[in-house]
């Protein structure tokens, strides 16, 4: 009888394990009076590879848009330099190590570059993304995940930023299903 309780705690003790494996982030495209209109989901898994970012989004325009984890847990617009930007609230590029530089998914810049979404001809984001610099999704949690208007140079020339423009949409990552 001992032995099935063990068995039964240990499953319990994996499903547990495997249920802080994985998120979903809820997006919502914004703009700077603070409308927020939900546009589907990210799902958050960790594998071997890295973090695993797989978009169920609609309604975005079609191309490649810029893809981060920005420093703060908010989609809120703030005020910059005098003027308001659609979830400003986020923050900055998530750069723990304070490289103050942006690169590669798999470059030595923040650690919050993401490689860039994808948008059909539709509007709709399907595919997948992998991050290899970001382990686990605890490193993660708290912060938010923002999709930047226009493509994503993964470098600092010869615009800031990779040359993506205005926060399009935002959702805020928590550890919780």
């Amino acid at each position: 009888m001992r032995h099935h309780f063990l068995i039964a705690l240990s499953a319990s003790a994996m499903l547990a394990n495997a249920a802080l494996a994985d998120t979903t982030v809820q997006m919502h495209a914004v703009n700077a009076q603070g409308t927020a209109e939900a546009i589907g989901s990210v799902s958050i898994s960790e594998s071997a590879y890295g973090l695993v970012f797989t978009p169920q989004l609609k309604g975005l325009e079609p191309g490649v848009h810029g893809f981060h984890i920005h420093e703060n847990p908010s989609c809120k617009p703030a005020t910059k330099d005098g003027k308001p930007v659609a979830a400003g609230g986020a923050g900055d590029h998530f750069d723990p190590e304070k490289t103050g530089k942006h690169g590669a998914p798999w470059g030595d810049g923040h650690i919050g570059d993401l490689p860039a979404i994808y948008v059909d001809s539709n509007g709709a984001s399907t595919n997948p993304v992998l991050a290899p610099r970001l382990k686990k999704l605890s490193d993660i949690s708290g912060r938010s995940l923002m999709i930047h208007h226009g493509g994503d140079n993964h470098s600092d020339s010869p615009k800031p930023l990779g040359g993506g423009g205005a926060r399009v949409a935002c959702g805020v990552i928590s550890a919780q299903r």
